[in-house]
């Protein structure tokens, strides 16, 4: 589907790769790793054509179709959010052009039925939506709106009304709508929740084409792919497993890199010993000159990512009192949006608790009321003996000191530690060599954030809260966060979507829903198992119960048929006239067709005016009415699909 061929890219003048050589077939399924910096980003933009190679091609399957979604957009056209979604579809642009084109001809008064061409691109036209299910693709877009988190409200609202990362998600259900035939998607989980997470894990799991997926959540590529792409010393290599049987490899490899390390420091040790020693004996000079060419000669083995090794803990905080932080009846709401109405919530020394739920639920909005970021409207929060909280989110990277340097922002929270350990800390969060005499103002967000997090590791708090800590880390630097968040001795508040990354570290799992918190007493795999068990579960348990006996399930049965009956009956109606009126459109449409072919009609300009006009208006309530049809009959499909599966559960 793609050959890769002799590929070269550098950036600055700096090689990234070169002369990779590698195919992509239909169907498989890629996770692309390497460390920040690597490259995988420009990897993508040369596969989706944005970035030119420094030298090598790309040859694509003919007729190939690719949805590329980049970390970031930088420019986007400020439509409405269904509209923006509709539009940019291929399908969608291809038969409007061709539409208009058509329309075009006729409006100048091309004969139909007299132009054997014109008539042919219609058929063709015809055939097109057809075969690619053209009046479903609203109800498409909604699924997949609805699936990222959009409410049905936000359709007709314009895109620079949402944050950056709502837009993103407009930018995902782009390319997940459209036909495309592979996938090359730089970190698309980074603005979702846990539910659309989910959600987007079902889709790609269903999904026929390709995938080249560069994410650091480990959960979702584990779910999603089953071979790996590495970037590492300059060239791309490819293996067969997933993640994790290449991360296993990767430790492997990482054991002979260090022992073939150890041999040629040791080579090397041994040869300075004898040139110092024998640089000045005449009779030795021979062999000293071969030394010294062998030195030169010895290469440094290439390295794997230096915080592999890291361990940083937290600073020992003070000893706090036994209920950290208490909630009483507390109320939130946003001019006069409630988001919270007398929630209770207590928070004991050394817990650890994770946020989870949808987007715009409330799960920021409560860890800053905890953090004593934000007042509550009603209620009282209480904090417990000796507290000192540390917060972190974007927007506490985004208030860093910006003249002062990456190393100074970190020896200003941490004077008491040397340089050496700061940079150490500093390295663990992808900031080496001269990158920390960097300042902060020329840094990128996802910089921004990591230097943020790698502050807060000097802090002496006993309460850390945490919102979406993991957003700009790669798998190693959440490792090195991981554990030391394992190991801190105070309470931590962690708000993320990243299922791998609270595995062996959250105990507790709050789930919040728009006004409604429900805990979890257990670790996120807890959380996830009842959740599918309450989503699966409960309807079975409620049909059980309403059918004891063989009589009671025989009167449920009948039950049931006349609620599917009073449930169903109003759409089956509704469709039923929409066809009626469907086939009433389609014989004046073709009537029209007919007339606008003829020379009395076309030979006047007015009357072939009014006849493309009305021409115009057909077609379109032509497609509004299919438009409608199809929501009709999937709803339809919907509910007797759930009337189905009501009936199979009575009669287990």
């Amino acid at each position: 589907m793609i050959d890769i061929e002799n590929l070269s890219a550098n950036f600055t003048g700096i090689p990234l790769f070169e002369n990779v050589n590698l195919k992509i077939n239909k169907g498989d399924r890629i996770c692309l790793v390497g460390v920040n910096g690597s490259g995988k980003s420009t990897f993508l933009k040369i596969l989706a054509g944005i970035e030119v190679p420094a030298s090598g091609q790309v040859r694509k399957q003919k007729g190939i179709r690719i949805g590329y979604l980049p970390q970031e957009i930088i420019d986007f056209e400020n439509h409405k959010l269904f509209d923006y979604v509709k539009n940019s579809l291929y399908l969608v642009k291809q038969i409007t052009k061709e539409e208009n084109a058509i329309n075009s001809l006729l409006a100048k008064g091309i004969e139909l039925e007299k132009n054997a061409d014109l008539r042919e691109r219609l058929a063709r036209l015809n055939s097109l939506k057809e075969t690619h299910n053209y009046y479903a693709l609203d109800s498409e877009i909604k699924k997949s709106l609805i699936g990222l988190g959009f409410k049905e409200s936000d359709f007709e609202r314009r895109l620079d009304e949402f944050s950056g990362g709502w837009k993103m998600r407009a930018e995902l259900a782009k390319i997940l709508v459209d036909e495309n035939d592979i996938l090359l998607m730089d970190e698309p989980t980074n603005h979702l929740d846990i539910d659309s997470l989910e959600w987007l894990i079902g889709f790609l799991q269903n999904y026929r084409g390709a995938l080249l997926i560069v994410s650091h959540d480990k959960d979702f590529i584990l779910k999603v792919t089953n071979k790996t792409l590495e970037i590492f010393n300059g060239r791309i290599n490819f293996y067969k497993g997933n993640l994790d049987e290449y991360l296993s490899f990767k430790s492997e490899r990482e054991k002979t890199l260090e022992a073939e390390r150890r041999k040629i420091e040791q080579k090397r040790k041994e040869t300075e010993r004898f040139i110092e020693r024998f640089r000045y004996k005449a009779t030795k000079a021979k062999q000293v000159q071969s030394r010294i060419k062998m030195l030169e000669k010895l290469e440094d083995v290439a390295d794997e990512e230096e915080n592999k090794t890291i361990e940083i803990r937290f600073p020992t905080p003070p000893r706090a009192g036994a209920v950290v932080v208490e909630l009483n009846n507390i109320s939130f709401a946003y001019d006069k949006n409630k988001v919270f109405e007398n929630i209770s919530l207590k928070i004991e020394r050394g817990e650890k608790l994770a946020f989870v739920g949808p987007n715009g639920a409330g799960k920021s909005t409560l860890s800053k009321l905890i953090a004593g970021r934000l007042e509550p409207t009603s209620g009282k929060i209480t904090y417990g003996h000796n507290v000192k909280i540390a917060f972190y989110s974007q927007e506490v990277a985004d208030n860093l000191d910006f003249e002062k340097s990456v190393l100074e922002t970190m020896t200003t929270a941490g004077s008491s530690l040397s340089e050496g350990r700061l940079r150490s800390i500093l390295g663990a969060f992808l900031f080496s060599g001269d990158d920390v005499y960097k300042k902060v103002k020329v840094l990128s967000g996802g910089e921004k954030s990591r230097l943020a997090l790698a502050k807060l590791l000097l802090s002496e708090a006993n309460l850390l809260v945490l919102d979406e800590p993991t957003n700009h880390l790669d798998y190693d630097s959440k490792a090195v966060l991981k554990k030391a968040l394992i190991n801190f001795p105070g309470a931590i508040v962690i708000v993320t979507h990243d299922v791998d990354f609270l595995r062996g570290l959250a105990e507790k799992v709050l789930d919040i829903r728009i006004g409604k918190i429900k805990t979890y007493y257990g670790d996120v795999d807890y959380y996830l198992s009842k959740k599918f068990y309450e989503a699966e579960a409960t309807p079975k348990q409620n049909e059980r119960e309403k059918v004891s006996s063989r009589k009671e399930r025989k009167r449920a049965e009948a039950e049931l048929r006349t609620e599917k009956f009073r449930a169903t009956q109003g759409l089956k109606n509704k469709i039923s006239e929409l066809e009626e009126k469907i086939e009433k459109l389609e014989e004046y449409k073709n009537n029209l067709e007919h007339e606008l072919g003829k020379s009395e009609v076309f030979s006047n300009p007015q009357l072939a005016k009014e006849k493309n006009e009305a021409y115009k208006k057909t077609k379109e309530e032509l497609e509004s009415a299919y438009d409608e049809w199809s929501l009709l009959n999937e709803e339809l499909e919907k509910l007797e699909l759930e009337f189905q599966k009501r009936f199979e559960l009575l009669k287990n």
